[in-house]
């Protein structure tokens, strides 16, 4: 049975409580390093620490005489012999990681934020559109001496064109029903009797405009086709021409009701062809009449 131990077995020093000072107390402090004054509280202070510290202190001191450090280090801090004094030294080396810890994270290069990208939008500002040259570039009669046809005479040889059409057509479409053709009244068939209709149309005007220069009805109401000067047009001016009224036959006779709204009661025929239809004689030389030099009159009845 093991019997309660009053002192340290290696040390000699008692284990019981104590009013020891349990302070930290420097490493290597000794009498070289004090003054002559603090001699007899250093004898007295070792006189009251137990042997194995003195003996410590001791090792200590030849060890630093050997390596030719006679003055104790002040950085070094005193040996703690005491529990709080560990765990404020504990608390201490936590603070201290943790102001480190903050200090690496504030210095840290926080991200730059991206520029913010901007849309460029171009507005384009249409210019302003004059249009004071147009009425002295458009196509008009150059002369008085040959006005341009009223409307009442032209539609009279335009009804005249279409009864000759219509009774050649007419005839036509009895020419094939006597050669034994069946004319039926299906969807089918009225698409072949417009499809043919048409065509007689073109050939009528293309075949009259381009060698008579005139159609059948004007011819009945003495109205001839001359151009801008009033003189007999040529044979692409009239080619053109007949392209003219394909086109307005084309779109549901659209060309011929131009003339109701056109400045010079032109047709879409006229425009194109740069030519216009007449009840005057037209000029045989061009250099019969002068044109003014300013503003060009323009042919109105």
């Amino acid at each position: 049975m093991l019997e309660d131990a009053g002192s340290c077995s290696f040390c000699d020093a008692p284990l019981a409580a104590t009013d020891e000072n349990f302070e930290p107390v420097a490493v290597g402090t000794g009498a070289t390093g004090l003054g002559a004054s603090a001699q007899p509280a250093l004898g007295g202070a070792r006189s009251a620490e137990p042997e194995w510290r003195r003996e410590v202190s001791r090792r200590l001191e030849d060890y630093r005489a050997r390596r030719g450090h006679l003055r104790p280090d002040d950085s070094q801090s005193g040996l703690p012999f005491s529990r709080q004094s560990k765990i404020d030294e504990e608390e201490a080396a936590r603070e201290l990681q943790r102001e480190a810890q903050r200090q690496r994270q504030a210095e840290r290069p926080r991200p730059r934020p991206s520029p913010r990208q901007t849309e460029r939008v171009e507005i384009c500002i249409q210019p302003e559109l004059d249009f004071s040259y147009a009425p002295d570039d458009r196509a008009h009669p150059q002369t008085a001496l040959v006005p341009v046809a009223n409307l009442a005479e032209r539609r009279k040889a335009g009804l005249l064109d279409a009864l000759f059409l219509g009774l050649t057509y007419i005839g036509f479409l009895g020419l094939f029903r006597s050669l034994g053709g069946q004319l039926l009244a299906e969807k089918a068939d009225a698409i072949v009797y417009l499809a043919a209709f048409f065509l007689f149309y073109a050939l009528y005007f293309f075949l009259f405009t381009t060698c008579a220069e005139a159609t059948p009805g004007m011819q009945l109401l003495c109205l001839t086709t001359v151009r801008l000067d009033g003189t007999v047009p040529d044979t692409r001016q009239l080619l053109w021409r007949s392209f003219g009224y394909v086109l307005a036959g084309a779109t549901l006779m659209l060309g011929f009701v131009w003339a109701l709204w056109d400045e010079d009661h032109f047709t879409w025929q006229d425009r194109i062809s740069q030519t216009y239809i007449t009840a005057a004689a037209p000029v045989v030389e061009p250099d019969a009449f002068e044109l003014p030099a300013g503003r060009r009159s323009f042919a109105r009845k």
